[in-house]
C-alpha cells in the first residue's frame, strides 16, 4: 500500500524551496537578457542551461521522459511546450519561456513573455503586448488572490475576472482549459490543479504548507489548440497568439512568498495592496 503524500509543506521544506526558484528566475533572466532579432531558439535554451548549472542545479524539465531541453519556447502561435532549436527570432515575434530548477531535491518552475519590437508592425506589437500584459497582470491578481484565499478555486476566479475585465470588448481573450497550473515541491508537477478560470468545485484549503505554480496561459483568439507533430507543442488552432506567465508561490504562517522573484513578489503585489513576507 503507497501513502499519499500531503500537498502542505513544513516551514523547513519552503525554505528549501527558496534557493530553486532563485535559481529559476537567473535562469529566466539570462534567456531574457539575449532576446532579439535574429537569435535562436536554441541559444536561449543554452543560456538557460548553463546557469542552472553553474548555480549547482538541475533542468527539471529534462527530467520529464523524452524532454532532453532545459527550457520550452512558444513562438506566436505556439502557446506552451515549444521546443528550442533553429528557431530564428524575428521582429514582431511574441515569446514564451518556461524553465525550472531543481536543487537539492526541491523544484523551481516560472515563465515570462515577450514581444520584440517591430516598428513595420506596430497594430501587431500593441495588440500581442496588450495580450502579455493582460496575462501578466491577472498572473499576479491570482497570486494576490492566493494571499487571502480560503480555497484554491478562488486564484481561477481571480485570473478569470482579470483577463475578463481588461480583454478587448469586442474581441474578449480565451482561456487555455485544458493545461492548468500544479503544486509544486519534490516533483515539479504535483496535485494540486489550479484552474485559470472558474470551476464549481472549491478545491483543497488554503493553509500554510501550500506551494503552488500558478500560470495563466491565455490567447488572442479562441482557446481551442492542438499538439504539433513534435508531440510537445501547442499551437492554437485557430493562429492566433499566446501569452504564458507564471510563478511558484508558498503561502506560509506569516503571507505569502513568490519563490521565483526576487523581491519575493513585491513589485507585482503592490497593485493589489499585497505585501508579502519571507518564510520565516
Amino acid at each position: 500500500m503507497s501513502l499519499r503524500r500531503s500537498i502542505y509543506k513544513t516551514p523547513a521544506q519552503m525554505r528549501a524551496m527558496v534557493e530553486p526558484g532563485l535559481i529559476t528566475a537567473a535562469a529566466l533572466d539570462a534567456v531574457r537578457a539575449l532576446v532579439a532579432p535574429g537569435v535562436t531558439t536554441g541559444e536561449l535554451d543554452a543560456a538557460a542551461s548553463a546557469l542552472i548549472t553553474a548555480r549547482g542545479a538541475k533542468s527539471n524539465f529534462q527530467m520529464v521522459r523524452g524532454y532532453r531541453h532545459t527550457i520550452c519556447t512558444s513562438v506566436n502561435e505556439q502557446v506552451v511546450h515549444g521546443i528550442p532549436g533553429g528557431h530564428v527570432l524575428a521582429p514582431g515575434d511574441i515569446l514564451s519561456v518556461d524553465a525550472g530548477a531543481e536543487f537539492k531535491g526541491w523544484n523551481g518552475d516560472s515563465a515570462f513573455t515577450v514581444v520584440l519590437p517591430d516598428e513595420t508592425r506596430p497594430d501587431v506589437v500593441a495588440g500581442r503586448q496588450k495580450l502579455s500584459e493582460v496575462t501578466e497582470g491577472s498572473l499576479w491578481a491570482g497570486i494576490a488572490a492566493l494571499a487571502t484565499a480560503k480555497h484554491i478555486a478562488e486564484i481561477g476566479a481571480a485570473i478569470q475576472d482579470h483577463i475578463e475585465a481588461n480583454s478587448p470588448a469586442n474581441a474578449p481573450y480565451g482561456i487555455l482549459r485544458e493545461y492548468v497550473g500544479h503544486g509544486i515541491g519534490r516533483k515539479m508537477h504535483e496535485s494540486p490543479s489550479v484552474f485559470n478560470y472558474r470551476v464549481s468545485d472549491p478545491g483543497p484549503e488554503v493553509r500554510p504548507g501550500l506551494v503552488l505554480a500558478i500560470e495563466p496561459m491565455v490567447v488572442i483568439g479562441d482557446q481551442a489548440t492542438f499538439v504539433e507533430d513534435d508531440g510537445w507543442t501547442v499551437s492554437t488552432l485557430d493562429g492566433s497568439a499566446g501569452s504564458h506567465w507564471e510563478h511558484s508561490v508558498a503561502v506560509h504562517d506569516d503571507g505569502i512568498w513568490v519563490l521565483t522573484a526576487p523581491d519575493g513578489g513585491a513589485a507585482g503585489l503592490k497593485p493589489f495592496g499585497v505585501t508579502p513576507r519571507e518564510i520565516a
